[in-house]
């Protein structure tokens, strides 16, 4: 690693997200893995996926190992201002209307089917009454 390290901006480390030229933010430090695409064990699409955001969880959640994070060295071309990276946004998902199982098809169904043999034994019941003879 150098000295003394070149300070790099979010938007510029952003720009370098193309096969022929991939940058990465991993860890607060940025990485010209720009040579490393055709060898890289996940491909080169994994690579392109990581750029213009902060990579650090997607590098950790696949759980590299130690020749891999020795080997991130050779690619190290210095730090992120961290100023200039974006927060984080948080989820929020649309809203959706009240979920109201009464009114589902598979509740119909439910009422269908305890109504229907009901509704056929008090028919076999009727017509066994009024077809009795006395």
């Amino acid at each position: 690693m150098a000295s003394d390290p070149k300070v790099h901006v979010f938007e510029d480390v952003s720009k370098h997200n193309k096969t022929k030229d991939c940058w990465l933010i991993i860890s607060g430090k940025v990485y010209d893995v720009t040579a490393f695409m055709e060898d890289h064990p996940g491909g080169d699409e994994v690579l392109l996926s990581a750029t213009g955001k902060d990579a650090t969880n997607d590098f950790e959640d696949v759980g590299h190992s130690d020749s891999a994070r020795d080997l991130m060295e050779k690619y190290y071309i210095g730090e992120i201002d961290a100023s200039t990276v974006p927060k984080r946004r948080t989820y929020i998902p649309p809203q959706q209307a009240p979920y109201n199982p009464d009114k589902t098809p598979e509740f119909l169904m439910k009422i269908l089917q305890f109504l229907v043999p009901l509704l056929i034994l008090g028919l076999a019941f009727a017509v066994r009454h009024f077809t009795k003879k006395e």
